[in-house]
């Protein structure tokens, strides 16, 4: 049973890809793809997580804990949600393609 759940906790781990500039430079410099996490996940679990949902070798993870922005609109004041954000490099030869249509 624990490995079931084990499994399932992998699939709720990584939320979005993020693709940005930023993102498509770091993809191509570095070999590194980066993602929208859950806010408690671990560098172990995130490594797991890619390597269970996208079938490739992870090297390394750094993770980023984002601040949300404050916003305003006239006088009402409010604040978005800190998230997490993961770098997950590649090991060499390895490759996530995050565009569907090609």
């Amino acid at each position: 049973m624990s490995a079931q759940t084990n499994e399932a906790r992998l699939l709720q781990i990584i939320e979005a890809p993020v693709v940005s500039e930023k993102g498509t430079f770091v993809a191509d410099k570095f070999e590194q793809v980066i993602f929208r996490v859950v806010p408690d996940a671990t560098k172990p679990e995130i490594k797991a997580a890619v390597e269970h949902l996208f079938k490739v070798q992870v090297e390394s993870v750094q993770v980023v804990n984002v601040k949300g922005k404050h916003k305003r609109s006239g006088r009402f004041a409010g604040k978005r949600k800190d998230w997490k954000k993961a770098y997950v490099c590649l090991k060499p030869g390895q490759e996530i393609n995050l565009v569907a249509g090609e």
